[in-house]
């Protein structure tokens, strides 16, 4: 296809070229003999009418002009295209067979004709022919080497617009012949393609554009693996002690008794958390998340997450505190979606701030928004996790989430859903100096 498209362009310099070349070369070839045929009467008239002025001059009178000058160029030049009469329209000098000597000139004939001015006194009339002269041997042959100038030229013209529409045509298919090559690649299952960027032209953007889309196709791909693998690892874990569990049962190794039972309703509870929070995110890919948006004061939503856990952080020892109202107007949002996201962010927050410890709450308005944050006093996300915090089923600490039986996407269901609101999630953490998870939500 590639190739076809080079034959295409080339073809299409090659017949601009040629239809240029063609339309430049009829166009002077019809006007250039007229413009010469014309240009040589000019410059004959002119020259008889010199002539006859310097005649009359030393003459004083048309008599024997016939035979003195004979034509306009005087004795011994060609035959007369031009013809003269008096001032009283008596043809003087014949133009054969109109106006032949002797004869009167018809009105229209001298009206039509150039004054013969002598010391300001009309004296004659140039009567021209009605038909251009034909040319001379040597005119004619000034013509021919024209039209073979002409020949020429066109030839080097169309030689030149071949040539360079091959190149053009090579230079515009040679990228996209990558593209194409890569995009083979790519539908083989060769997702990490690159080609080179050319040019900063319509092509060298597609080229770019083609690139960032391998890179994103190739991270998304490479997380689909990834969290494919860990979605299993979270499904084996708890299978694996329930399977064990009732297995031991069945076989009376084991008595169902109620704290058995217990541990293998909690392994449950994980697996539907899992299915739970992994439908919540298939519903935000698909932009099928429904949203039931109300208008909420921020206040009463921190005051709502305060009392919700307020007894899980006394009982760890942490502060748990909602700042002063600082005046922000109400948000237009799903409520329990939003409870969710702060949820998520200060169950987080209890799990690794230290007893002796604080959680602060607070909201407020920046640059004609809201923003709601969630500050810990922990010890705070490596900068290694920190760009990471976000992704689906990453944990930066593996012990301790096996431990709390979280399923790593508490983070990306909170980001999902914040950015289902319109709005954004960002985290701020030092080692040593605690987190801040930030939300940005519009006021519409």
């Amino acid at each position: 296809m590639s190739r076809s498209l080079s034959r295409k362009l080339t073809l299409a310099f090659l017949l601009v070229g040629l239809t240029i070349t063609l339309l430049v070369a009829v166009f002077v070839r019809l006007t250039t003999p007229a413009q010469l045929g014309r240009l040589i009467v000019d410059q004959r008239r002119t020259q008889f009418l010199t002539t006859l002025v310097t005649y009359y001059e030393a003459n004083g009178s048309w008599q024997g002009v016939g035979q003195e000058v004979g034509q306009e160029g005087g004795p011994g030049s060609p035959a007369p295209i031009f013809g003269l009469a008096d001032s009283q329209g008596r043809v003087v000098i014949p133009l054969m067979p109109r106006f032949p000597a002797g004869s009167t000139a018809p009105a229209d004939a001298l009206a039509q004709g150039e004054a013969v001015k002598v010391n300001g006194k009309v004296v004659g009339t140039i009567l021209s022919p009605p038909h251009p002269p034909g040319l001379t041997p040597d005119e004619t042959a000034y013509l021919q080497r024209t039209d073979l100038a002409l020949l020429l030229a066109s030839g080097g013209a169309l030689l030149i617009a071949l040539i360079l529409g091959a190149l053009l045509a090579r230079n515009l298919t040679r990228p996209l012949r990558a593209l194409t090559r890569a995009a083979h690649q790519m539908a083989g299952g060769k997702l990490d393609q690159e080609v080179r960027v050319q040019s900063r032209d319509e092509i060298g953007e597609l080229a770019a554009a083609f690139n960032q889309m391998s890179r994103a196709v190739a991270r998304a791909n490479t997380a689909r693996r990834q969290m494919t693998a860990d979605v299993a690892h979270e499904l084996r874990t708890p299978l694996t002690v329930i399977a064990g569990y009732i297995e031991s049962m069945r076989e009376g190794v084991l008595a169902p008794t109620p704290e058995r039972l217990s541990v293998i309703y909690q392994e449950i509870e994980h697996l539907q958390r899992l299915v739970g929070d992994l439908r919540t995110l298939s519903q935000a890919d698909a932009n099928n998340l429904k949203l039931n948006k109300e208008l909420v004061s921020p206040q009463a939503l921190l005051q709502q997450i305060h009392r919700a856990f307020e007894h899980q952080a006394v009982q760890k020892g942490v502060s748990l505190v909602v700042s002063p109202d600082a005046g922000p107007p109400s948000i237009t949002v799903d409520e329990d979606r939003m409870a969710q996201v702060l949820d998520n962010l200060v169950s987080n927050a209890l799990r690794y701030t230290p007893a002796g410890g604080r959680i602060e709450l607070a909201a407020t308005s920046q640059n004609g928004q809201v923003l709601l944050t969630v500050h810990d006093s922990g010890p705070g996300i490596s900068p290694e996790d920190l760009p990471f915090i976000f992704d689906r089923l990453y944990r930066g600490d593996k012990s301790r989430s096996q431990e709390t039986g979280e399923s790593g996407l508490g983070l990306a269901i909170a980001k999902a859903l914040v950015e289902a609101h319109g709005g954004r999630i960002d985290v701020e953490s030092t080692p040593g100096n605690g987190t801040t998870f930030l939300i940005h939500l519009p006021t519409r």
